[in-house]
């Protein structure tokens, strides 16, 4: 069987910063192919089951040699053809073979699963601290700053000379270390901070680099989020001035390049990044990378690999995909991956625009000069595709971009003769969640609610103008935060809507990290400046954020498996802003008043790692869980066989979850009320907890639920006296004959807690009716 999987690409939101080939490249939701004009050939991933090897072949090597000579018969000895070999977190190969060499290769017994690569298109100063760390007490003085973990990023490599990666004070990483350092010309940067630098880049349109140095940027930005070691001053162009450190500075970065500029990252590169990931040894991976939101577990390579990764004990954190705020856009979503929002910070980059009728907009700006008014220029609206950005039309004027655009787009305004531009951000509401840019012009961004506001304006005069006032600064703690992110992905998730995903969110918008000298903080090639600290958006800030928080844990709690790392994550997260009001959700607005965040866009909270650190009680699952899981789906015994090789006979009613997906031992709920069973509207959920403090303990249960719903919790009291006892509990969720009845398709949300004076282990719980 041959499915066509995804060639992953980074989540940085600046959509409009990803070619120079045009201004804004069209908005492409389609899988794409890679395109080889010279060639008929395409890589393809042959998974293969390790136990059905023939025995006369002496090593699986051999045997996929034999199978690429036999299948694809070549000049060129298969040995130097297949790219990759995969023996960790799944066994097969990657190599380069025509359609129909591919479909014959599916048929050959041994071979579980054949995939091919396809290219998606492009979708902290500060934040450490407004997670609730502190240098003198809490998570990061108790775990030692991560001190000894090993995380494993794989993205776009490093640029190892950023002050983020000195090692100073560090003492030699630990002696059951596999990994190494790949030495190439002008990098050879190896120290007690960064251990591991590992390329995994095929040739791909072609492109060849043999060095792990980051060209592009996202590596090094990612990697100095989770891990980078503290710097006493950090800025970009005086925004965002301060100390700068990653939420686990003292853990060590191991950097696995996968990701060819401007295209993407390939799964058979992504593949063998995580496979050499685990095998080296690293605590956890951190993956800023989009899949698709609909692709079957078993026909992507990614969810095979991270099952294979996580079944070896290593915490797997993927960003949930820069979609928003559709619903169901969500990616990365298997119930083994931690899948993570993005939010806001108190801190944000004030720009005015004045209206000529008086109005004051407020956007965002990293546009550096400053200015407390400017005269009154007229307003022009563009497309600001370069055909569009003419002399005669835009010169001297203040160009409204329709469409999102960036820094990037700047350059062309400016070649044309524009005076000043301004962007909308229409997926977000409020202006202090929109992405803040690098313009080299007089630029703002502003909101979709701003944007109204000017339409409405410039519909309405005859010669609409405006001013821009720009006073540089960088404003802290002044704003409603953490707000849901406009772009992040939500949720329910298409493939197994009764796991509520995202789990959890972090700071994603207007992150401050390191960044590499090749690359301009803009992206754009016709872009000359170079920075050592960029600011960037998107669910690919917000995944290293949990990276790090995770890494602190497993310092202090180094036997807790995966599972129990997420639940701590998610029990103790906070569904509250920094003022105790309801986390707000930027891309949603219900008759302009602002609504909630629901777990749909924020999952169980905003990342607190203090409490993290001791939750008092988890929700545990392994591998086996994770199986039973899949068999839930009606997954074939082929199917399932693709995570765990090993299995000899099909799924059977001992391996499904009783009672469907939902009883998945999982940290939050996912109730389904439908008339398609005579109790269609009572459901009962099971979990079992797992006591993780010291001391004896008595939780108490407490609820809240939508109007209409009564929940009943069996027992309503949990005792423990030691530790890693386990307590199972049952909640019957009713609607009322007397609630108010609800259309299909309807969404509402509580959640249930665990709680005593010193723990509250709290669950969200989403409702949906499909009576």
């Amino acid at each position: 069987m041959i499915s066509i999987l995804s060639l992953y690409s980074l989540l940085v939101l600046v959509l409009v910063q990803t070619t120079n080939s045009a201004i804004i490249p069209d908005p492409k939701n389609s899988i794409a192919e890679p395109r080889h004009p010279w060639s008929s050939h395409h890589t393809y991933i042959v998974q293969t089951n390790h136990l059905a090897k023939p025995s006369k072949f002496a090593t699986l090597q051999r045997w996929y040699a034999s199978m690429v000579d036999t299948y694809s018969p070549s000049a060129t000895t298969a040995t130097d053809r297949i790219l990759y070999t995969y023996g960790t977190v799944m066994h097969g190969f990657a190599v380069s073979l025509t359609d129909g060499e591919a479909r014959r290769m599916s048929t050959v017994p041994g071979v579980t699963h054949v995939y091919k690569d396809r290219v998606y298109h492009t979708q902290t100063t500060r934040s450490p601290w407004f997670m609730g760390l502190h240098d003198d007490f809490g998570a990061w003085p108790d775990s030692e700053f991560g001190d000894g973990i090993i995380i494993g990023f794989i993205d776009s490599g490093i640029w190892p000379e950023r002050a983020s990666f000195n090692d100073t004070g560090l003492g030699p990483v630990r002696p059951t270390w596999r990994g190494n350092c790949v030495d190439a010309a002008g990098f050879n940067a190896s120290n007690n901070k960064l251990v591991g630098f590992t390329i995994n880049m095929p040739d791909l349109e072609g492109y060849n680099d043999p060095s792990p140095r980051d060209i592009e940027g996202h590596g090094t930005h990612v990697s100095s989020t989770a891990a980078g070691a503290e710097v006493p001053w950090a800025d970009l162009y005086g925004f965002s001035g301060g100390r700068a450190s990653g939420v686990a500075r003292n853990a060590r970065i191991a950097m696995y390049k996968a990701c060819v500029p401007v295209v993407g990252c390939p799964d058979s590169a992504v593949t063998a990044a995580i496979d050499a990931a685990v095998s080296d040894g690293v605590d956890l991976i951190s993956l800023s990378l989009g899949g698709r939101a609909d692709d079957p577990f078993y026909n992507d390579p990614l969810a095979v690999a991270t099952f294979g990764a996580v079944r070896r004990g290593v915490f797997v954190v993927l960003a949930g995909g820069n979609s928003g705020p559709k619903a169901s856009s969500v990616s990365n979503v298997a119930p083994w991956m931690t899948t993570v929002g993005a939010t806001t910070t108190d801190r944000v980059f004030p720009a005015i625009l004045r209206l000529g009728n008086g109005v004051e907009l407020t956007g965002q700006s990293l546009y550096a000069l400053k200015s407390k008014g400017t005269s009154m220029v007229q307003l022009v609206y563009s497309s600001c595709r370069e055909d569009d950005l003419t002399l005669d039309k835009v010169m001297g004027k203040v160009v409204v971009c329709t469409r999102m655009a960036g820094p990037g787009t700047g350059f062309y305004v400016e070649k044309a003769g524009g005076a000043w531009m301004v962007s909308p951000d229409r997926r977000n509401r409020f202006w202090d969640a929109v992405s803040s840019l690098t313009f080299t012009l007089p630029g703002v961004m502003i909101s979709h609610t701003a944007e109204k506001k000017l339409n409405d304006y410039m519909a309405s005069s005859p010669y609409p103008v405006a001013s821009f006032a720009f006073a540089c600064e960088t404003v802290t703690g002044e704003n409603r935060a953490p707000m849901v992110a406009g772009f992040s992905s939500r949720g329910p998730s298409v493939l197994a809507p009764e796991i509520l995903k995202p789990d959890v969110v972090a700071p994603g918008v207007n992150i401050l990290a390191a960044w590499s000298g090749d690359a301009s903080p803009s992206t754009w090639d016709i872009d000359q400046r170079r920075v050592e600290f960029n600011i960037l958006s998107g669910t690919s800030m917000a995944c290293p954020h949990v990276a790090g928080a995770a890494a602190l844990i497993k310092t202090v709690h180094g036997d807790w498996t995966p599972a129990m790392v997420r639940s701590a994550l998610m029990t103790t997260a906070g569904p509250l802003d920094k003022n105790g009001r309801d986390i707000v959700d930027s891309g949603t607005v219900f008759g302009g008043a602002a609504m909630d965040a629901t777990p749909l866009s924020a999952g169980a909270g905003l990342v607190l790692p203090r409490l993290a650190m001791d939750p008092g009680l988890v929700y545990d699952a392994g591998a086996q869980d994770y199986v039973d899981f899949l068999c839930t789906l009606s997954y074939t015994a082929e199917q399932v066989r693709q995570f765990v090789p090993e299995m000899s006979t099909g799924c059977g009613t001992r391996s499904r979850i009783p009672g469907g997906v939902a009883n998945l031992n999982y940290p939050s709920f996912v109730v389904v009320f439908h008339s398609s069973s005579a109790d269609g509207g009572v459901r009962k959920l099971t979990r079992t907890v797992t006591k993780v403090s010291a001391k004896p303990e008595t939780y108490n249960v407490t609820f809240a639920a939508p109007e209409g719903v009564a929940v009943t919790v069996t027992p309503t009291t949990l005792e423990f006296i030691r530790k890693n006892e386990k307590r199972s509990y049952t909640v019957e969720f009713s609607v009322q004959a007397q609630g108010k009845l609800r259309p299909a398709g309807t969404w509402d949300f509580g959640h249930i807690s665990w709680e005593n004076r010193k723990h509250r282990v709290r669950c969200p719980v989403a409702f949906t009716w499909q009576i």
